[in-house]
């Protein structure tokens, strides 16, 4: 009788919840560093810190991140939330309830890039501002990577936001 009941309650708790909500969360971690260090570190809503600094995030939220530091390039960064992994595990494992779920707070998301590490070009020097790997190596231009998100991130924080000049999408 007590087996019945577990598995009856684990059922439950399964049907009731997403997998990725449970093992996950909605927030997560982010941590910013640029080089050099001490550069203002603004992201839209409010958050800022000073690098390097890690606050908690919204997975499911796109953003972007304003960073500035006397004597460099401003730079903006548009940060991404992307579907994970965890939303095939649900559909396979538990149907399409824990996905719904995780889908509508954002749970099975991740956000890209993380960690953000930017290397910020020296006013006037004409070089891009590039961003990096957690071991230092170069993976793009912020411009390439904005350039790659834009009219994606465009649809959540606004063609203003994401200085994107295209045109909405239908259904928009």
């Amino acid at each position: 009788m007590k087996k019945e009941l577990a598995l009856l309650a684990l059922a439950a708790g399964l049907s009731t919840g997403g997998c990725a909500t449970v093992l996950n969360g909605t927030n997560i971690d982010y941590s910013t560093e640029t080089s050099p260090t001490g550069a203002d570190v603004v992201f839209l809503g409010g958050l800022s810190c000073t690098s390097p600094c890690e606050l908690e995030m919204r997975r499911g939220s796109d953003t972007r991140v304003d960073i500035t530091k006397e004597g460099y390039e401003p730079v903006y960064v548009l940060i991404q939330s992307r579907l994970g992994g965890s939303t095939f595990g649900n559909i396979l494992l538990g149907g399409g309830i824990g996905a719904a779920i995780d889908g509508g707070n954002g749970a099975s998301n991740f956000l890209a890039p993380r960690p953000l590490i930017v290397k910020l070009a020296p006013l006037g020097s004409g070089e891009p501002a590039l961003l990096l790997d957690k071991d230092g190596a170069v993976v793009s231009t912020v411009d390439e990577h904005n350039d790659q998100v834009r009219a994606d991130v465009a649809k959540t924080i606004g063609n203003d936001l994401a200085e994107y000049e295209g045109k909405p999408e239908a259904g928009e």
